[in-house]
């Protein structure tokens, strides 16, 4: 289904992100979890795609078992990173093929273990020339939706690490709105005033796509300084702190509080009129469906 057919008949969205799983085992593990998360009726699930297209056959196939398998949608992520124009298109003509709908199109990261890596070569710079590429490969009539493929485009609410100036942020943000995309999913965030802001600042800009708001429930401290890496800074809300640094180093108690945080964000983002709310969930279903149950909406 067409992201944008998604936005007319649901609104706001919740979906879920996945990443590929590595070995047979992980494998099974992680289509217990989405047969579990069905249950929810997400609106669509995403799938992410390795540093240096290091997992693009494994995404391949996981979304293609989600495509097959279940009634969801599957939107998996494109990177431009250390990729061909070629490679891009390949990778393109594939999914639609496939019948996939829907594409996440992003920088992406580079290759891992490879000291510093030369983009010199990659044949786009920016995430806005691949949303540029995509729109045209959908121009192209290739795809049996005429329509191509929705495009979404990635966004962080506190600020992209590697662009400290925020007006110019929001230029490169709208380049890619404008090379075509459909809708922004941003980075996790765990204060809603910072989300609330970025969207007020997006709307300002010119930016009226949806906006969905990316929550991920902390379920370990390690995990929170693991966000804390990814996220390129992230902003925990000193009541967080407090309620974990009460938690301890009971594992248990770490859950619940990730889970209650969580769930007051998704309830405070609904109140505020959010487009969607884009759940990460480490391939793990438990913390996902008690956000889920706790908003009052209800699983089949």
């Amino acid at each position: 289904m067409h992201i944008q057919d998604i936005f007319k008949s649901q609104r706001p969205t919740f979906s879920f992100e996945f990443f590929p799983p590595k070995s047979a085992k992980a494998a099974q593990a992680l289509y217990e979890t989405i047969r579990d998360l069905a249950s929810c009726d997400p609106s669509f699930v995403s799938v992410t795609y390795g540093a240096g297209g290091s997992t693009r056959e494994l995404t391949h196939d996981l979304v293609l078992k989600i495509k097959n398998t279940t009634d969801i949608p599957p939107i998996p992520h494109l990177t431009c990173v250390a990729h061909s124009a070629e490679e891009v298109t390949a990778t393109l003509e594939r999914y639609a093929e496939a019948g996939i709908g829907n594409i996440l199109a992003l920088r992406g990261d580079p290759p891992m273990n490879q000291g510093v890596y030369d983009r010199s070569g990659d044949a786009f710079q920016h995430a806005a020339d691949l949303v540029a590429h995509i729109k045209q490969f959908n121009e192209s009539g290739k795809h049996p939706d005429p329509r191509g493929f929705g495009i979404g485009v990635a966004a962080f609410p506190e600020g992209h690490p590697d662009t400290p100036n925020r007006l110019l942020e929001m230029d490169y943000l709208k380049a890619k709105i404008d090379a075509g995309a459909d809708y922004i999913c941003t980075q996790l965030f765990f204060d809603n005033h910072d989300f609330l802001d970025f969207r007020d600042r997006c709307r300002l800009a010119g930016i009226h796509v949806p906006i969905l708001a990316g929550i991920m429930p902390i379920s370990s401290t390690k995990g929170l300084r693991r966000m804390a890496e990814l996220a390129g800074g992230a902003h925990f809300p000193a009541r967080l702190l407090k309620a974990l640094d009460r938690a301890g180093d009971n594992q248990e108690a770490v859950e619940r509080v990730g889970i209650q945080f969580a769930a007051e964000q998704c309830s405070g983002l609904l109140d505020a009129d959010v487009d969607g709310i884009h759940l990460y969930t480490l391939n793990q279903s438990r913390a996902t469906r008690e956000v889920y149950a706790s908003l009052g909406l209800s699983a089949s």
